[in-house]
């Protein structure tokens, strides 16, 4: 059976006691998810990671750590790895039209997240909130690149 592998980025930002995430439609559900998408070719993990909370949210990300790599089994057989990168947000424009999918950036405290626990687009979603409470940190440049 093929089996494909996703390798996929999020940005998990914190302010003022609020997560950035996204609301999104997915399968005709609505899901919440930290920005988060697919590396493309010829691109850095910290360049896709930028590009797709740029896109997903209209704000400026600004990598300040990994956080860690994931591993999630996804339906039809696809494998997903994930690279969350914890970090700040910078200019942000309103008027930028967000990816098609996308309703809305929203701020939600962690209570309101696990309120809407059910609304999670997958496990990684609590996953990456509890690890970045509980202090779970690399250095950027634990990632390396081709020279």
């Amino acid at each position: 059976m093929p089996h494909d592998i996703h390798v996929t980025v999020a940005a998990i930002v914190q302010r003022d006691g609020r997560y950035l995430l996204v609301e999104e439609m997915v399968e005709g559900r609505l899901v919440l998810n930290q920005p988060a998408g697919h590396l493309e070719t010829g691109e850095s993990l910290l360049q896709a990671v930028v590009r797709e909370t740029l896109e997903e949210t209209a704000w400026e990300f600004i990598p300040r750590a990994l956080q860690g790599v994931y591993h999630y089994e996804g339906s039809a057989g696809i494998t997903y790895v994930r690279f969350a990168f914890i970090g700040d947000v910078g200019q942000h424009d309103p008027q930028r039209p967000l990816d098609t999918g996308i309703r809305q950036a929203l701020w939600l405290t962690r209570a309101e997240l696990l309120a809407r626990a059910a609304n999670h687009r997958g496990p990684q979603v609590r996953r990456a909130v509890d690890d970045y409470e509980s202090g779970r940190r690399y250095p950027l440049d634990t990632l390396v690149s081709p020279a």
